[in-house]
């Protein structure tokens, strides 16, 4: 009996992460753009620990990995278009452009899944990653609400349609792109074998407690740019 459910306990934490971003996908449509970032943050962090719970409990599933994709489908792929087309709507509407501009919100789950897909079969990404990670993508676009509500004056550059347009397809593009990235999975606490981890936890952490949700768009640049010299010198 206790086996059993220990077997359950990760996937329980998964259905978690999948209703997380079922409620997030209503805020979003009912124009609460606030909630449904909380929504996918919380999300996240489920995503987080049912990896976590599996490793910690020795419970590995094929069940499991096809449950953990299909929810992260629903948080990170489909709740951020969502996010990105309510983005849209509150940008300034331009004629005759916008109502089909602002459908290209919905390739971010198109590309997530494309992305999903490849990780799963993909025997290179066992300890690192090829392409932006989903839960990355969708955490970024998660800040972008939560920066205009602590920023009003980035409205310009958020609430702008074709800035958006172009920040949908850059995103897609790098879900897809073959860009060795580094997995923030520690086998051990080693500085040397560690120190890039280290470096982006310190930065993050800094940025986090100065500029708040600013700091998301920064981190993400810094997590790019700190795995492309990692694996450049690795070369």
């Amino acid at each position: 009996m206790r086996q059993r459910l220990k077997k359950h306990v990760p996937n329980a934490i998964t259905c978690a992460n999948l209703f997380s971003g079922c409620l997030g996908i209503v805020f979003a449509f009912q124009g609460n753009l606030l909630y449904a970032a909380y929504a996918l943050f919380l999300a996240a962090v489920f995503d987080f620990f049912d990896g976590f719970a599996s490793r910690l409990l020795q419970s590995f599933s094929g069940i499991g990995k096809d449950l953990d994709s299909l929810a992260d489908m629903v948080s990170f792929g489909v709740l951020p278009s969502v996010i990105i087309y309510e983005l849209f709507l509150q940008a300034p509407q331009i004629e005759h452009v916008s109502p089909y501009l602002n459908y290209i919100a919905f390739l971010i789950p198109v590309f997530s899944a494309l992305r999903l897909a490849k990780f799963n079969i993909d025997e290179r990404q066992t300890e690192i990653f090829i392409g932006l990670p989903t839960p990355a993508n969708a955490i970024l676009i998660a800040s972008l609400p939560l920066i205009l509500q602590q920023h009003t004056a980035f409205s310009t550059f958020i609430l702008n349609p074709y800035g958006l347009a172009c920040f949908v397809l850059i995103m897609c593009s790098l879900l897809v792109a073959e860009i060795p990235l580094m997995s923030l999975k520690f086998k051990n606490t080693d500085v040397h074998n560690n120190i890039y981890r280290y470096v982006l936890i310190s930065i993050s952490a800094i940025s986090i407690v100065v500029f708040k949700f600013v700091a998301v768009p920064v981190i993400l640049f810094m997590y790019i740019t700190l795995s492309v010299i990692q694996f450049r010198i690795a070369k």
